[in-house]
């Protein structure tokens, strides 16, 4: 059994702690707030942002998760969280002489820049044009440069319990077809968020960067229609993009999780249709 930490234990990270947990590895949640926390993880109240608030960490750790995100869409949440905490836990740590199998780092595929629906893996050139990606990029080269070992899982968008706003679009009416060519989205049920995070904890010697993701990136339109036949509400129109639809056909690619699979790992939700209708049969909508 191993002594795990996961910093910036949220939603995310308090999955992966309550599945490795229920196997007999002792688990923190590193977190301000613990409260929130399920009862099987240790709570460890710190802020990453704060180095003096690090001075304690647990000893004798093997395997560190860092799950933090950003509290705010704009360049400085992304630096504090993607960045700094990092820096000031992976230099704790270093003080600390803790000695770790590995540190697992959840960045994103906005790393990625393509816009013209290719397909990308994990040697495809990362070239984000928003700092939001520009910052994850950041922290991926502070991890995979520090003395750790360290490993990246870039994530799709996450959705699962708790996160239906899509599905609460589409009841409503609300959301449209952006008009024009195929925009594709690429997303990952937080449950195999988890389960990947898990298995590459298990895998001997992981690589240093993962894609994670679902088998099948999605055109946009399909999925909303999707959704709505299963709602049984109208179809979503179409229409043309505004500003913010426009910049968001410059990262519109097709993510490959061929590499995750490789590794061994089975996904539970392999498609956004097998997730949302979970969700959706939980009474998630």
């Amino acid at each position: 059994m191993a002594n795990v930490l996961i910093a910036g234990c949220g939603y995310v990270g308090t999955a992966l702690g309550t599945r490795l947990a229920s196997e007999g590895h002792v688990v923190w949640g590193l977190r301000r707030r613990p409260d929130a926390l399920p009862p099987n993880i240790g709570p460890l109240v710190a802020d990453l942002t704060v180095p003096e608030t690090l001075q304690a960490l647990p000893p004798g750790l093997d395997v560190v998760f860092y799950t933090a995100a950003a509290d705010a869409p704009d360049d400085e949440a992304y630096r504090a969280a993607y960045v700094e905490g990092l820096h000031n836990l992976l230099r704790a740590l270093d003080h600390q002489r803790q000695v770790l199998r590995r540190v697992f780092f959840t960045s994103s595929t906005g790393v990625y820049a393509q816009a013209s629906g290719a397909w990308v893996d994990e040697t495809s050139p990362t070239e984000p044009p928003e700092f939001s990606g520009i910052r994850v990029f950041e922290g991926e080269r502070l991890l995979l440069g520090s003395r750790f070992p360290g490993t990246v899982l870039r994530l799709g968008g996450i959705y699962g319990p708790g996160r239906t706003r899509l599905i609460d679009r589409v009841r409503r009416g609300l959301a449209v077809c952006p008009e024009g060519p195929p925009l594709y989205t690429n997303r990952i049920h937080r449950d195999d968020c988890a389960g990947a995070l898990h298995h590459l904890m298990n895998v001997d010697q992981p690589d240093q960067i993962y894609l994670g993701v679902d088998h099948e990136p999605a055109e946009q339109c399909e999925v909303l229609r999707w959704l709505a036949a299963r709602l049984g509400v109208s179809l979503p129109g179409v229409e043309p993009p505004s500003g913010s639809e426009v910049r968001r056909h410059q990262s519109n690619k097709r993510c490959s999780n061929a590499k995750l699979i490789a590794s061994g790992y089975t996904f539970r939700y392999p498609s956004f249709r097998d997730g949302y209708s979970a969700l959706l049969a939980q009474g998630g909508a």
